[in-house]
């Protein structure tokens, strides 16, 4: 099922493992001491272009006698919606920017444009999320408690739906998000008094969103208020799309692997490192989709430093993936296209019960641990650490492949 040991799985001994954490920590000291003005600067000139986007959308909806005039500015609206919950709110509530001691910009004041609150997504995802990164029943954003993506998670009847429930989640992901902040917070309170005012919270917070986007808004825009709502409607919807596309991505394709409980014993530094690396993906982007996506094309390297300004990302990642080449480690990405198609496969794929899959719950695209290589193929490398003899994960999984494809063409002739 999922992986166990990590250092096996990985095809690396202790020590390098040890030297790949040093490395990694070293790349967290010198951003840290290098981030300043510029990165402060960056954050700030952000939230006004987010800001103005915002306005002169609204402005053009309203001011607009024409249907190309309504298209240009819901889609300017939900291009603000969307920097704003991704490069801005999901980046300044992960402490990003708590360094500039900037009381707007800070993770414990931050409210986003969105229908959770933030103060509950922080404990679903800062931690929950973010320490226990794909560990079975620790972290709950393995499918969201909706959607089934690994064998791990026992099939259920109601598995069936979920191609629709996806589509259903895709659309509405920023009440799922809300949701699922509330029952993560609900669950940690000690009273039922408590319990009942993280539900207050919410659904207060669901109140103004709905009340700024559906009466208010719509109460300014005089005669087109039926313009306005339609236009924030879409706009919420294509927002909600677009981040559920790039958390998914991130997530879900093939390469992110899921963990047991048990790697969490005595799990050090490095091991949390190795994990994060093994447990997330990217997708190539250029500035531009980098931006919009709230630099979350580099998940591996935003899952390795949460904290760090994203946009500094960029420069991380050329270092991360030198430390995969040195280290033998698959660095997992690939076009956002084929990223999601491969979370799509995933999705309807483990909509069915198990008994009509082919591979092994040990070795499958989605689902794997240490035990999907022979035995041969499983010894790790020499605790000398040499680059010149160390082989990793990266050399196994090609191996497999290559033994894969020999078996096959072998395998009529016998």
């Amino acid at each position: 099922m999922a992986i166990t040991e990590i250092k096996e799985y990985a095809h690396l001994s202790a020590a390098d493992v040890e030297a790949l954490g040093q490395e990694l920590d070293a790349i967290r000291r010198d951003i840290t001491e290098r981030r300043g003005e510029q990165d402060a600067a960056y954050i700030r000139r952000t939230i006004v272009f987010q800001r103005v986007l915002d306005a002169a959308s609204r402005l053009v909806i309203v001011g607009s006698k024409t249907k190309a005039g309504w298209l240009l500015g819901t889609a300017g609206l939900a291009v603000a919606k969307s920097i704003e919950n991704m490069e801005i709110g999901h980046n300044v509530c992960h402490g990003q920017w708590d360094w500039m001691n900037d009381p707007e910009i800070h993770s414990s004041t931050w409210e986003w444009d969105m229908a959770g609150v933030s103060a509950q997504w922080r404990y679903s995802h800062n931690y929950r999320h973010h320490v226990f990164t794909n560990v079975l029943d620790m972290d709950d954003d393995i499918g969201f408690g909706v959607i089934r993506v690994t064998r791990d998670q026992t099939w259920q009847p109601r598995f069936l739906l979920q191609p629709l429930q996806n589509l259903f989640l895709a659309a509405t992901f920023e009440w799922g998000i809300a949701l699922h902040g509330m029952y993560a917070e609900r669950d940690r309170m000690p009273t039922q008094e408590q319990r009942t005012a993280q539900t207050r919270a919410m659904i207060g917070k669901l109140v103004r969103q709905a009340g700024k986007d559906y009466l208010l808004f719509p109460a300014l825009s005089g005669r087109r208020w039926r313009r306005t709502i339609a236009a924030n409607a879409s706009a919420n919807v294509l927002r909600n799309i677009w981040a559920y596309l790039v958390i998914f991505c991130g997530h879900f394709p093939d390469g992110a692997e899921k963990f047991t409980p048990e790697v969490m014993e005595h799990e050090t530094k490095p091991e949390w490192y190795l994990r994060q690396m093994l447990g997330t993906a990217n997708f190539d982007a250029g500035p531009l989709l980098a931006f919009m996506s709230g630099n979350l094309c580099y998940q591996i390297e935003h899952h390795l430093f949460p904290d760090l300004p994203s946009n500094r990302y960029a420069e991380i990642a050329e270092r991360v993936r030198a430390l995969c080449d040195k280290y033998d480690l698959p660095y997992t990405t690939g076009s956002l296209t084929h990223q999601y198609l491969l979370t799509l496969r995933t999705i309807h794929k483990l909509a069915l019960p198990d008994r009509f899959l082919t591979a092994t719950s040990d070795d499958a695209p989605e689902t794997a641990s240490e035990r999907r290589f022979d035995k041969d193929v499983a010894a790790t490398t020499s605790d000398t650490g040499s680059s010149a003899t160390r082989r990793g994960l990266r050399t196994a999984l090609k191996n497999r492949a290559l033994r894969r494809r020999i078996e096959s063409i072998a395998a009529p002739h016998l």
